[in-house]
């Protein structure tokens, strides 16, 4: 049977993303691309923007969907939090199972092609094994910065532009919410390289 012909643009979700920066990768490229977050978007186009509860929209008729769950509660730069004065935390660990059941909706979710993105995850909580490991000095950033990936029916992320000389991101004085937010590197990368992806495995 042949393959239906390649739409004009790949409806993608970009949950829980704020800053748009995935989003509007996406959009550039011609795609219908979404972010989806509890809070207001700070990229600047509200119109690309989904305010509310990402979970409502994890049925709909997405080709792709890239994920960046909370990692709070998940994340091994918690084990302090986690294991205070060296014992656990049972309060801790129930918000930290909380955490788990809202990354694996997405892990789960009935989409064919799927990216999780996280910090290294503390092993108590025990989520799958990511599929790979990248670093921002891989894509024209000039900082370190451990990120996993998780990805279901997706290439591995090919490195653009190594920067030799780079820094501990999460030595530098940024905010929460700054450190949170994708790196525009890495999201051109994975923008171009996925979507790439599903058009000629999917529709060519």
């Amino acid at each position: 049977m042949n393959k239906p012909s390649p739409p004009i643009r790949l409806n993608v979700l970009i949950a829980c993303e704020e800053s748009q920066t995935s989003c509007i990768e996406f959009r550039q490229l011609g795609h219908n691309a979404y972010s989806c977050d509890l809070q207001p978007c700070s990229g600047g186009h509200p119109e690309w923007h989904i305010q509310g509860d990402v979970l409502e929209l994890l049925d709909k008729d997405w080709d792709l969907i890239i994920a960046h769950p909370p990692c709070t509660y998940l994340c091994q730069g918690s084990a302090t939090r986690m294991f205070p004065n060296g014992i656990l935390d049972p309060i801790r660990l129930q918000q930290s199972e909380k955490a788990k059941a809202f990354f694996m909706q997405f892990y789960n979710a009935a989409c064919p092609h799927i990216a999780i993105e996280n910090p290294r995850p503390l092993k108590i909580v025990g989520l799958p094994w990511s599929t790979q490991v990248i670093e921002p000095w891989e894509y024209g950033e000039p900082w370190s910065k451990e990120t996993h990936l998780w990805l279901k029916d997706l290439p591995l992320l090919r490195p653009t532009q190594i920067v030799t000389h780079h820094r501990c991101f999460t030595s530098a004085k940024w905010s929460a919410k700054d450190r949170s937010k994708t790196f525009q590197g890495i999201a051109a990368a994975w923008a171009r390289q996925w979507s790439q992806f599903i058009l000629e495995s999917d529709y060519s």
